[in-house]
């Protein structure tokens, strides 16, 4: 059978597979993301009837739907659907659906189906999680000779739903160089890959931590957006400093794991729709959710097996996440201390900051994030009031800015 990353390939280029699971189902499957109207009838060509829709239970209740479901939940068929309408179901950044009456439709799907499979290859793929999805025509019941002739592939549900568990599992270390680091110039970096595939994580490793004694350690989430180009919008790459800094200075060292799980797990691409979803005045855990996610989509058990396989199995973690100190404890790892890790906010990261303490559960001093969200939407309030070029300038870089946040004090 095929496995999941050609799998990926496959759905990343927007043509159908076939996912089968252990209880003898199989459906014919396609990434929602990309769908075309020719897409579309080939699929309901190949199956003989109109395919269905999967959504997250998350993105269903965002559309005003399911408020009951949890999980992954399935609109029979797309029958009478326009395309457009499609799309606004789909991609909460594109014109808003003109489809919501079909969600009374929707029906919960299991767990171990392959249609929860289906959603979980398009997040593995960084795309949006929704997939259309078709039965088997009655002719299929050879089912690989009937896919080889049509030059289907087909992947089993549980390899794709059981994927991170066992990549992760699977995580061996690569090559180990010295890298001397503007703040620590002592620094080597280890890259690890899985034997399956997959994306590498790195673990850089300042001075010369001891194995016997509780390791300094950082686990921090690849950001494109704010470690290599600065953004303001969030307070990662300061945090990956200061981390590195503190590390530096510390008697032993320290180990930072540079994980592949940009945007809370749910990659680049869709972490710039969140943004322009923040930018309508959705705060940083309502954006995902609109786009069909959990507030946060990230799984530490690659941290675990990194420090495992580095010889550290006691950590005092840096960290502001009570959920990083839950997870390592749960993947065997002993954490003997967390480290704050908090810098001061500024005009663009600080109501952000104040919907992580607030919403997420971050373990942050708030009372500067507030202040902060206060004089940026004063200061906001005056320019436009005076109606200055600054004010005017603001406006089309920020749009609606100033009335999200002083309606929305939590949004960032």
């Amino acid at each position: 059978m095929l496995n999941v990353e050609k799998a990926v390939v496959i759905a990343r280029c927007g043509e159908p597979l076939i996912i089968a699971s252990a209880a003898g189902e199989a459906r014919l499957v396609q990434a929602a993301e990309a769908i075309t109207a020719p897409g579309l009838a080939r699929l309901a060509e190949l199956s003989g009837s109109p395919p269905g829709l999967v959504l997250t239970a998350q993105r269903v209740l965002a559309l005003g739907g399911g408020g009951g479901q949890q999980g992954v939940v399935v609109l029979p068929s797309v029958d009478g659907i326009e395309m457009a309408g499609l799309h606004g179901l789909v991609d909460p950044t594109a014109e808003p659906a003109d489809a919501l009456d079909h969600l009374a439709r929707c029906e919960s799907a299991a767990a171990a189906s392959c249609e929860a499979a289906a959603i979980r290859l398009a997040t593995i793929a960084g795309l949006l999680p929704a997939a259309l999805i078709a039965a088997l025509p009655a002719e299929a019941k050879d089912l690989a000779a009937w896919a080889r002739a049509r030059d289907l592939p087909i992947v089993q549900a549980d390899e794709i739903l059981g994927y991170h568990a066992s990549v992760a599992a699977s995580l061996r270390p690569v090559i180990e160089a010295r890298l001397p680091l503007a703040r620590a110039e002592e620094a080597r970096v280890v890259a690890f890959r899985s034997e399956m595939g997959g994306v590498e994580h790195f673990a850089i490793i300042i001075g010369q931590p001891r194995t016997d004694q509780p390791v300094l350690a950082r686990l921090h989430s690849e950001c494109f957006t704010g470690d290599l180009l600065g953004s303001l919008r969030c307070d990662c790459g300061d945090q990956l400093h200061r981390a590195i800094e503190v590390m530096a200075r510390a008697k032993d060292g320290g180990v930072l794991l540079y994980l592949a799980q940009e945007g809370r797990g749910i990659g680049l691409v869709n972490k710039l729709r969140a943004y322009v979803l923040q930018d309508r005045g959705f705060d940083t855990v309502e954006a995902n959710e609109q786009l069909g996610f959990r507030s946060d989509e990230r799984c530490y058990r690659p941290a675990a097996e990194m420090l495992s396989r580095l010889g550290f199995t006691k950590v005092r973690l840096m960290t502001n996440n009570p959920e990083k100190v839950a997870a390592l404890v749960r993947y065997g790892i002993q954490v003997v201390q967390r480290v704050p890790l908090s810098l001061p906010p500024n005009t663009w990261n600080a109501a952000y900051l104040r919907t992580k303490a607030v919403r997420a559960g971050h373990l942050l001093d708030i009372s500067d994030a507030d202040t902060t969200v206060h004089e940026h939407t004063s200061r906001e309030r005056t320019d436009a009031g005076q109606g200055s070029d600054r004010a005017n300038a603001d406006a089309g870089e920020r749009p609606a800015l100033a009335g999200m946040r002083a309606a929305r004090p939590l949004s960032g």
